[in-house]
């Protein structure tokens, strides 16, 4: 007696194609998973050692670690970060600062009294 081939459209061999192609689906990925966690160690050593490297070469750069002209470039100054003639006194600025501050207050407190006195509340 001959067995019938089942007929490929009915929706249990459907399904049964279906159930097969996301298990392939889903041992690739497992696979890929599990080759991600066997390379894990590896590619952790790497990224360690890369920024050893790194660190090494910042530190062999010659820099003091207080050096901060590096990271604050005054762009006022020239791109090279050497001041070319001589710097004013940080003293003299913050006086010149004080005695600006002081004009201003006093303006500001003048324009109050006029508004006041122009315009009688």
């Amino acid at each position: 007696m001959r067995r019938r081939t089942p007929k490929a459209g009915t929706p249990l061999n459907q399904k049964q194609e279906e159930l097969a192609q996301r298990e392939s689906a889903l041992r690739g990925e497992m696979e890929k998973l599990e080759r991600m966690i066997a390379e894990a160690p590896r590619v952790a050593e790497e990224t360690t050692r890369r920024q050893r490297e790194e660190l090494l070469e910042r530190a062999s750069e010659g820099r003091s670690r207080l050096d901060v002209s590096v990271a604050l470039q005054d762009k006022r100054w020239g791109d090279d970060g050497r001041v070319s003639g001589r710097r004013v006194s940080l003293r003299k600025e913050r006086r010149e600062g004080r005695i600006i501050f002081l004009v201003l207050v006093i303006a500001l407190a003048v324009a109050v009294v006029w508004l006041v006195s122009h315009f009688r509340f």
